[in-house]
């Protein structure tokens, strides 16, 4: 009952079927590995982008949010904080902010900001890694008659004014990082997001 069974196309259709079902098994099973190279979704919040609305926040106050597992403050500047930082120049380490990995191309100026009203920076002390405490009282009795506000750190003593600049003297070598960040709208910003001044 063999007479003109092709065998050779019989072999081949066997071969292409058990190939095409091979591929199949093999692509199955390769999705799952494939997919454990991604990284987890703890890992991708850690790195992620974190928008951070300020709407309620008033002029003289900071709020803190998270990101990469750093605190970033957020400071609305008052009008006199603004016109104070031009007087510091002189008590500052890094005043002009020549140190290009600290902040983005758009942060290099005396407020270190992309609006003035706002400051945003990483709340770590650049010393050993202390968090500064916001400190905006103007002439506090422990830090003395020409403090006009800024952070304080209680590890070692560093300070640095409102935009975040170290001042001389200090153990810390230089300024806080400001983050990368975009305006969303007025007062809604993503941090993690570098897109130039947008």
């Amino acid at each position: 009952m063999t007479d003109g069974v092709d065998n050779g196309k019989r072999r081949f259709l066997t071969i292409a079927a058990t190939s095409g079902v091979a591929a199949v098994g093999a692509g199955f099973a390769a999705v799952p590995f494939i997919a454990s190279w991604n990284p987890s979704a703890r890992a991708k919040a850690a790195g992620a982008p974190v928008e951070a609305d300020f709407s309620k926040l008033q002029p003289g106050q900071m709020m803190r949010v998270e990101w990469r597992g750093k605190p970033v403050w957020i400071v609305r500047r008052t009008d006199k904080n603004l016109k104070d930082l031009n007087s510091l120049t002189d008590s500052l380490r890094d005043p002009e902010s020549a140190i290009k990995d600290q902040q983005p191309a758009y942060a290099v100026n005396e407020g270190r900001s992309i609006k003035p009203e706002y400051s945003i920076l990483v709340g770590i002390c650049t010393h050993l890694g202390c968090s500064p405490t916001y400190r905006p009282e103007l002439a506090p009795a422990d830090l003395g008659d020409k403090w006009v506000g800024g952070f304080f750190c209680p590890c070692h003593g560093s300070r640095f004014d409102l935009s975040g600049r170290v001042y001389k003297n200090v153990p810390a070598p230089t300024n806080l990082v400001v983050p990368p960040h975009m305006y969303l709208a007025e007062t809604r910003v993503i941090i993690g997001v570098d897109e130039g001044a947008a």
